[in-house]
């Protein structure tokens, strides 16, 4: 079982009404070695919302830490919504704080989130996948400052995801991963795909071996959580689903540092 869940959300993100300590003791309860939370910071939201109160996250957050060191690791986090524009803000946010782990995502394209049914009203299915992909590359080749990108597929959450094949999109998704690879970079194998029935964790299997054939090597692994009880969710088949893909190791970032634990 992978022992790492390295994507967590709590109250401390617009969109979690969980308390962090309940999180906590949540992966202690999962058998977990590690948990890493990673709050939203999305600049610029349309709604004003996911602005990180990042001084009281991490007051919490090291509270915790001390208080549960013998039970488990403790890792300081944050995702951030990518947006190409954002980036010398997004540089002087990172700039100032010592996170253990990034990662980079993306929740906005032309301002709206796929989660609203006003995006897919507004492009259509295809189009739709398209402009999202098409915006991962953007804002990757503005801001680097992230160790893995999340969720790649997450606009697949809100689509008619049976319309969903990775071939039919393998141009701009090859540009991506292999944009990643050169710049070091990872992604994430995010199980929040299986909770939220696509029947399967993204990225798409077909994603998640072709960045390894690439060569792509950095994989972190992540609930997405934002209730406790979601915590770990489906890390019993995560280990299968990476070996499938080629993988050997997944990762856990300390102090922006890989650490590769054979799985």
């Amino acid at each position: 079982m992978i022992k790492a869940d390295v994507h967590v959300h709590s109250s401390f993100s617009s969109d979690s009404e969980e308390l962090l300590e309940n999180s906590v003791k949540s992966a202690i309860t999962a058998g977990l070695d590690v948990l890493c939370i990673t709050e939203h910071m999305d600049m610029d939201y349309p709604t004003g919302e996911f602005l990180l109160d990042t001084a009281s996250y991490k007051k919490e957050l090291l509270r915790l830490k001390e208080k549960y060191s013998g039970e488990i690791e403790l890792l300081y986090g944050v995702e951030l919504g990518l947006m190409d524009y954002l980036a010398p803000r997004l540089y002087e946010y990172t700039a100032a704080e010592d996170f253990d782990f990034i990662i980079g995502s993306s929740h906005l394209v032309d301002g709206i989130d796929p989660y609203e049914p006003e995006y897919f009203g507004k492009f259509g299915d295809t189009n739709g996948l398209v402009r999202y992909f098409d915006s991962i590359l953007a804002n990757i080749s503005a801001y680097d400052n992230f160790d893995v990108y999340g969720h790649l597929d997450y606009v697949v959450r809100y689509s008619n995801a049976k319309s969903y094949t990775p071939s039919d999109h393998h141009d701009i998704i090859d540009e991506i991963l292999k944009k990643l690879i050169d710049m070091g970079k990872g992604i994430e194998l995010n199980t929040a795909g299986l909770k939220y029935g696509l029947g399967w964790a993204h990225p798409h299997p077909q994603v998640l071996k072709h960045y390894r054939e690439l060569g792509g090597e950095i994989i972190t692994v992540g609930s997405d959580a934002h209730k406790g009880e979601h915590i770990a969710y489906d890390f019993d088949i995560a280990a299968d689903i990476l070996t499938s893909a080629g993988f050997e190791y997944y990762t856990v970032f300390r102090k922006r540092k890989a650490d590769f634990i054979k799985i």
